[in-house]
């Protein structure tokens, strides 16, 4: 596979100031929401410097998720004759796990971070404190405060992705019937920002009969999203349907649902991998569910790293820079989209592998 990992340095004084900080306040998180921070001024034509080092920060290393999504950075960074370099924690949920890993890149002076935020203020101290040390900084897949970074690479509108779930369930559903949401952390800002987009579909008064009636989080782990599914059957035995936004949790409840006897019966939607996700089509478990290609989303966030460090973009709205074949378009505070979800189901789900 070719992975390089950063093995943590001797603890140093910088290490220690860097940690003691780690934290933010509500008040910080405020005010880091104005605006994503300027990595200078931008020079379109810039040349696409080489050698450079961009660490990736999931949020949790060995989650086939981001073990795709880091793959397509790792040969982005390949291609455009840079150093891939990934760290992070092992658990979803290890916010000072992710602190630390930053601090280490920037004691390391790596060029670029491009980093999956567990939580939206937690990181901004050490994330700030690398920008300072001339890093540029992205996120992606899940976002920080935007003072935090210099761009966001999203998979996808968070309003397509959120509102996109809600009716794949509903259509699957009649429209009538009391539904749940399995997520993630909920600290996670990306599920956080679908959940409301969710919630506010819901508000149409074409899902007038349906009801959402509890939101679990699985915190990412196979076994308590697993849990969590029997949990919310046992609590709510008339569930017609589960949105999961989130593909360990989406996977983990087709398995609890496969062999229960709510099959078939209770309807099952929301982010999972092709891979994962395919014999739980096949076998009738679930009809449709959607992502975006997580490999594709690792790339962007490579080459956007890259074009930051390179001086091309500087992460202010309007700013445009190619990736590949495309031009994209930096959006409010320095987001940049993917493109639209996929939709899967059994007739196109074997034309995918990831």
């Amino acid at each position: 596979m070719g992975k390089s990992r950063v093995t943590l340095l001797s603890v140093t004084s910088l290490a220690l100031a860097l940690t003691a900080c780690g934290g933010t306040t509500r008040n910080d998180v405020k005010d880091d929401n104005s605006a994503a921070a300027s990595a200078g001024k931008a020079d379109p034509n810039a040349a696409t410097k080489k050698g450079l080092t961009v660490g990736f920060l999931p949020k949790q290393v060995n989650n086939p998720y981001f073990t795709s999504a880091d793959k397509g950075g790792e040969k982005a960074l390949a291609e455009l004759g840079s150093a891939y370099k990934e760290v992070g924690p092992s658990s979803a949920t290890d916010t000072a796990g992710q602190v630390s890993y930053v601090n280490t890149l920037t004691q390391q002076q790596a060029d670029a971070i491009a980093v999956s935020a567990q939580d939206p203020g937690a990181l901004c101290t050490a994330l700030k404190q690398a920008m300072s040390n001339g890093i540029k900084v992205v996120t992606y897949d899940s976002d920080t405060s935007p003072g935090c970074r210099n761009a966001f690479v999203s998979q996808a509108s968070a309003e397509d992705l959120g509102r996109t779930e809600v009716r794949l369930l509903a259509e699957q559903i009649g429209y009538k019937g009391e539904i749940a949401i399995l997520s993630a952390a909920q600290t996670a800002t990306n599920q956080n920002t679908w959940i409301g987009y969710m919630k506010d579909e819901l508000k149409d008064p074409k899902y007038k009969d349906v009801e959402l009636v509890k939101i679990a989080y699985g915190n990412d782990d196979a076994q308590q999203s697993f849990q969590q599914t029997q949990g919310l059957l046992q609590e709510h035995p008339d569930l017609k349907g589960i949105i999961s936004p989130t593909t360990v949790g989406i996977k983990a409840a087709a398995q609890y649902l496969s062999g229960s006897k709510y099959k078939g019966k209770v309807r099952l939607t929301g982010l999972g991998t092709p891979n994962d996700m395919r014999k739980y089509v096949k076998n009738g478990t679930v009809d449709a569910f959607e992502l975006w290609d997580p490999a594709k989303l690792g790339d962007l966030a490579a080459r956007t790293a890259v074009a930051l460090a390179s001086g091309q973009i500087s992460g202010k709205e309007g700013e445009t820079f190619k990736a590949g074949a495309t031009t994209y378009t930096l959006g409010k505070d320095g987001v940049i989209n993917l493109g639209k979800p996929t939709v899967f189901d059994a007739e196109n789900i074997d034309q995918f592998d990831f």
